[in-house]
């Protein structure tokens, strides 16, 4: 198969992506091709040779082979048509804004392109970490009590905080623009910083020494492929720079030392934030347990390089996935109505 790496956009995790898909490059076997879309939102065809970081921090992708999006795929412009690039099915590499918060996914569906990743729903609810709150209420999955803090609102931000507590901006990803709070002195100063992010923040307690646990997955045949279960090194939070040193090494990660009984939770709670809202989606779920609880941290949509470094056969599961994806149910429109009108008095 030919997979179209699609990755950039115009998000705060613009580099992250870029380093994940020229990680992918790294691991994924399978014949690659790379889209980059950059701040302006124009698609750029790379060549492989040139996937690296100076081909982007120099801004010398933008000698490479423009692209458009048009019905079926992407073409590039010639003097007399429009030539399609052939692929068999894309891969939403675009972390944060523009590829987890649901236009990627509705460019493709309304293009009608095969692709791995979050649909527009899934996508809507696990940008936002107060929406993701609510729908894992609804699915039966816990998580931590939490306030929201309007920038927009003044009556927010008299709200009483509990301290130790964390600020989250609420429409971001990455641990960018992540507060920890241990007294009322450092709010002034943790509002200014994480505003800067998002106009809104999660606000949640911080439990010191909380234990952490990663688990990826999607389904394939209606059947449940799971990772490993990881148990990231943190310091006092997984930060940005721990979070994205994971995917990028290529030493091996190990499984969580957890008991059998708490590795069938986790995966029973993954099932159900999962199914059927991320199906055509490889993600990944951050747990917390405290006290033999489990706790929904986060849903990470497009996960960094997908994952890949919690897989054992990961190119087999992709080339299994991409063979299996959902797809948009076509709705037949015969003009039957129309025709009913015009065969009448009076016609439209």
């Amino acid at each position: 198969m030919i997979y179209a790496i699609i990755f950039g956009a115009n998000s705060y995790e613009h580099e992250i992506s870029i380093v994940s898909a020229i990680v992918l490059k790294k691991v994924l076997k399978a014949k690659l091709l790379f889209i980059f879309c950059d701040k302006n939102r124009d698609f750029y065809l790379i060549d492989n040779a040139k996937m690296n970081a100076k081909t982007f921090s120099s801004l010398a992708y933008k000698k490479e082979k423009r692209l458009i999006l048009k019905q079926g795929g992407f073409y590039e412009k010639t003097l007399f048509s429009d030539k399609k690039i052939e692929c068999d099915c894309c891969i939403n590499l675009v972390h944060g804004k523009d590829g987890e918060d649901g236009k990627i996914a509705a460019l493709f569906d309304f293009f009608n392109i095969e692709y791995i990743g979050p649909r527009l729903e899934a996508s809507v609810i696990s940008y936002n970490k107060e929406f993701t709150k609510l729908y894992a209420q609804k699915v039966g999955v816990k998580t931590l009590p939490y306030k929201i803090l309007k920038n927009y609102d003044a009556t927010s931000l008299l709200s009483p905080l509990d301290y130790p507590c964390i600020f989250k901006p609420t429409r971001l990803g990455s641990s960018i623009g992540i507060q920890i709070l241990s007294e009322a002195s450092q709010l002034d100063y943790s509002l200014d910083v994480a505003f800067e992010f998002d106009d809104e923040l999660l606000v949640e307690p911080f439990i010191d020494n909380i234990k952490e646990y990663n688990l990826a997955g999607c389904m394939i045949k209606d059947e449940f492929v799971f990772s490993i279960i990881e148990e990231p090194n943190k310091n006092k939070f997984l930060d940005f720079e721990q979070k994205y040193l994971c995917f990028s090494s290529h030493s091996e990660v190990q499984e969580a030392d957890l008991s059998e009984e708490l590795k069938e939770k986790l995966k029973e709670n993954f099932k159900k934030i999962y199914n059927p809202l991320f199906k055509g989606a490889l993600i990944r779920c951050d747990f917390f347990i405290h006290n033999d609880e489990i706790y929904l941290n986060e849903i990470n949509p497009n996960p960094g390089s997908l994952a890949n470094y919690l897989f054992k056969d990961f190119s087999s599961i992709i080339q299994n996935f991409a063979q299996n994806l959902p797809h948009e149910k076509q709705i037949n429109i015969n003009y039957s109505f129309l025709h009913s009108i015009n065969g009448q008095k009076g016609k439209l």
